[in-house]
């Protein structure tokens, strides 16, 4: 499904790196006249989420992302896993040629350590310690936007902007000598 602001991509059960790599491609090709949101459903795993962002925003294009996978992040007070560790990623191009990478997850370790055996699974819990509550909240909240509207099954959601403004040049200016997301 597609209309000028808006496109629905359906996985069907495809990885979703490979979904997500066809959705930048198609987003790069054929660039929204201002902005769009894209659902992509039933595709996973999607991994590294600032990889995508960070090649729309070197094609020019403000990027948000974010997506699901199973459930792997309890309420900080106990109980079952109620929501993915819903990564959220954000790039914002710059006419200097180094946008802004911001690529988080809203657990403590990330379900790759888990599996590396960096990290027990009894640490990926929210993170924040005594402020847990608000990572889980914003977990639970970008668990919610993508299963609204990808629907049954795990899914991703991109915002994709033309950019109004360049504010990354003077943002790089007031912190010259600091390491800013997203740099190399």
């Amino acid at each position: 499904m597609s209309e000028p602001g808006f496109q629905r991509w359906e996985g069907r059960g495809a990885l979703g790196y490979l979904t997500l790599a066809a959705i930048c491609d198609a987003q790069l090709a054929d660039p929204p006249a201002q902005a769009r949101v894209v659902v992509a459903h039933e595709c996973f795993p999607t991994g590294m989420l600032g990889h995508y962002v960070r090649r729309l925003a070197e094609g020019g294009l403000v990027a948000l992302l974010t997506s699901t996978s199973p459930p792997r992040l309890g309420h900080p007070a106990g109980g079952p896993k109620l929501a993915s560790t819903s990564p959220l990623a954000i790039a914002i191009p710059s006419s200097d040629g180094a946008p802004i990478v911001s690529d988080v997850s809203m657990g403590r370790v990330t379900y790759g350590d888990v599996l590396s055996g960096a990290a027990s699974e009894d640490e990926l819990v929210p993170f924040g310690g005594e402020h847990a509550h608000k990572a889980f909240a914003l977990a639970l909240g970008l668990q919610l936007l993508v299963d609204s509207l990808a629907g049954s099954g795990y899914g991703a959601v991109l915002l994709v902007a033309r950019p109004e403004a360049d504010p990354v040049p003077a943002l790089r200016a007031r912190v010259p000598d600091l390491r800013l997301p997203g740099d190399s």
